[in-house]
């Protein structure tokens, strides 16, 4: 089955299944577009507060205290929306529907969930928290924002994905963006180590997103998100010593910052991403991303006073230019 056909509606691992949209649907729905500005806009603040709490917070002990605070976020979400949902039968938008309390994935399933959440939450936080130590946000983020590229590729090779030119064309326009903004730089100091992390940190993030997107055909989006999100937070329990040294002399604001990290980029902007992926290809949901960079320079700029070049604002044109064509139907 390619990832244009409808996926079968009988899950193979014994969870109560739904029918999943079409990804790639031949309509632009606007609740799909405003999930996928959220998540733009969230991502992008992410990198911006990992630079504010990184002065006061180790890499690990930052991505343990990201992850509790979006592990109980979600678990209130779960509890909150089958509550109020249950004595309704109303339509709901099925990705963005948890699956009954008491069933789960089965151990393969379940498995591969698991090692998505310890990959993404736990790996990915870790070496991009790491990496925002050596380089600044906007160079983070163009760093990370090669990942659908990663994804263009490989989806085409592992999912059967099909490259349109209309996509090959926005990536390639995006990519030329995501080229000015390094070649314009940042008021930042790109260590090679951090350029290394932030290399390694979009390895991550290709992978967690083709793993997701097989795995959507099985569980549902917030399901997934929160019981990887609880595998992420397991992963990191060995830096749970550092994170309470930490945060006993951390001032407040940095430890609202890792809070903010937790609740709104992490569970909110997850819960929108798993919606947005469940009905585009990975392809096309991972070009949206870059929005990304340019977002995030706008934000350090005005938050972290981190000034960017010239360049750098004519390469966040034509990243906006490149999602703009790419997701256009």
């Amino acid at each position: 089955m390619t990832l244009t056909e409808a996926p079968a509606g009988a899950a193979t691992d014994g969870s109560r299944a739904t029918a999943y949209p079409r990804p790639v649907a031949r309509r632009r729905s606007w609740p799909i577009m405003v999930a996928a500005g959220t998540t733009v806009v969230l991502w992008a603040s992410a990198f911006v507060g990992i630079r504010f709490a990184g002065h006061d917070y180790s890499p690990g002990a930052m991505a343990l205290g990201r992850m509790l605070a979006a592990s109980v976020a979600l678990t209130a979400f779960i509890a909150f929306y089958r509550r109020t949902r249950a004595p309704h039968a109303g339509p709901t938008p099925e990705a963005l529907t948890p699956r009954r309390a008491a069933v789960l994935p089965r151990r393969g399933t379940l498995g591969l969930i698991m090692l998505w959440g310890v990959a993404w939450f736990g790996g990915y936080n870790v070496a991009l928290n790491a990496a925002e130590r050596l380089v600044d946000a906007g160079t983070a983020a163009l760093l990370v924002s090669v990942a659908p590229i990663l994804v263009a590729v490989a989806a085409t090779l592992v999912l059967g994905e099909r490259l349109t030119g209309r996509l090959g064309v926005g990536v390639t326009i995006a990519f030329a963006g995501v080229a000015l903004i390094a070649a314009g730089g940042f008021t930042g100091h790109a260590d090679k180590v951090g350029v290394a992390l932030a290399a390694l940190s979009a390895v991550l993030y290709a992978f967690g997103v083709l793993l997701q997107k097989r795995l959507l055909a099985r569980v549902d989006a917030v399901t997934m998100t929160w019981l990887g999100a609880l595998a992420g937070t397991a992963a990191l329990l060995p830096f749970a010593p550092t994170l309470l040294a930490e945060f006993a002399a951390a001032p407040l604001p940095a430890t609202l910052g890792v809070l903010f990290l937790g609740v709104f980029p992490t569970a909110i902007g997850f819960l929108t991403w798993g919606y947005v992926l469940s009905r585009w290809t990975a392809g096309r949901t991972t070009a949206a991303t870059y929005l990304v960079p340019p977002v995030t320079v706008l934000l350090s700029w005005t938050l972290l006073g981190e000034v960017p070049a010239p360049l750098a604002l004519l390469g966040g044109a034509l990243c906006l230019t490149g999602v703009v064509f790419a997701t256009r139907r």
